[in-house]
């Protein structure tokens, strides 16, 4: 079995530590997105068995020559059969007695397929929880990947601010957000990093509204939240915008969030925890009178999925380190009014928040 020439290889690295300092055999992976990351393998079937020494990736006949030409350093095996038939004999030959798999991913239902087929060929293998080990590992990112991520982002500023450019009341929710999706098609984008939000007026009082039928009206708050996916990595940018002129008390509010994320941008450092980091924005917001109105985390890493590690929120405790992009997105939110919501990706490089996000922002 193959032990070198890895895609990433100090990813299977940093796996293979946890393994060792958890005194498990081996490792299950499950989840598509950690599937990816640690072998380069896009197929949508299949899983990684990862020792000290060895590295599997199995997947069935529709991928094996796929999973041969992305997932370089590992060896493929090819599922055929039942699971009693394939499961239990790749453990033997990988010498697993006890194997981690991800609690957070592998359904009730999976591990009782795992565990059958384990009775049934009478092998007892210890399966052993394990939560989140992969996502630590995702949460600093390498140059590579920030570049990814950086060329996601341009994606999404560049469509965006076309999109922004010829946004007219009367179009709906729908028509905007269709425009913004054919602009990053057209700029390179695999697809969209998740639905977008175009929240007109009241309907910008719900930080996740449904994109709907409503049409976009001079004077009231237009929050628009979007993003890009480039080779496997999302942008998330939200800009608040205006059709007209916008009156004081929109540009009240809007500035109290604007000085919210201006000042948490200059003050999040690394070491401080999201928590700490979360409580610099809310301040603000608090000390303007809208703490009920600011109801979300203010912000949340992102690489391969859109939301991952590190949580940017007041329950965030881990030390946010350098090389972990995440939001920074502060909000007030008024029920039949409105809302307005700025976000930006920052990455701590040097102890201090570097903005990758350059979509123009209203200024008043």
């Amino acid at each position: 079995m193959s032990k070198s020439g890895f895609r990433h290889p100090n990813r299977v690295a940093a796996l293979r530590s946890l393994i060792q300092e958890q005194e498990i055999d081996g490792m299950l992976i499950s989840d598509p997105h950690n599937r990816r990351y640690l072998s380069g393998f896009i197929g949508t079937a299949g899983y990684l068995f990862i020792t000290e020494a060895e590295a599997v990736l199995a997947t069935d006949f529709r991928y094996t020559e796929q999973a041969a030409d992305q997932a370089t350093g590992f060896q493929v095996s090819k599922i055929q059969g039942r699971l009693s038939e394939w499961f239990p004999t790749l453990l033997g030959d990988l010498d697993i007695k006890s194997l981690g798999f991800e609690s957070d991913n592998l359904t009730v239902s999976g591990l009782k397929t795992f565990e059958d087929a384990l009775a049934e060929r009478e092998i007892e293998v210890a399966l052993e929880p394990k939560s989140g080990d992969t996502a630590k590992i995702r949460a600093i990112k390498d140059q590579g990947e920030i570049q990814l991520l950086q060329k996601a982002i341009d994606i999404g500023d560049a469509a965006f601010e076309e999109t922004a450019a010829n946004l007219t009341p009367g179009m709906t929710e729908k028509e905007a957000a269709w425009e913004f999706e054919k602009a990053i098609r057209e700029r390179g984008a695999e697809c969209l990093s998740f639905d977008t939000i175009v929240a007109n007026g009241p309907n910008a009082a719900r930080p996740h509204h449904q994109t709907g039928d409503t049409k976009l009206q001079e004077g009231q708050t237009i929050v628009f939240d979007c993003g890009a996916t480039y080779q496997g990595y999302c942008s998330d940018l939200t800009r608040t915008v205006i059709l007209g002129e916008a009156d004081k008390e929109v540009a009240r509010i809007y500035n109290i969030v604007l000085e919210a994320q201006e000042v948490a941008i200059e003050n999040v450092t690394s070491g401080i925890t999201g928590g700490e980091a979360d409580a610099i924005a809310r301040k603000i917001i608090d000390e303007a009178g809208y703490a009920d109105n600011f109801g979300h985390s203010l912000g949340h890493g992102l690489g391969l999925q859109v939301h991952e590690e590190p949580n940017v929120g007041p329950r965030g405790t881990t030390p946010l380190e350098d090389g972990m992009p995440f939001t920074i997105e502060p909000g007030i939110y008024l029920p039949g009014w409105g809302g307005v919501r700025i976000e930006d990706v920052v990455v701590l490089e040097n102890g201090r928040a570097r903005v990758l996000s350059h979509a123009a922002k209203m200024r008043f």
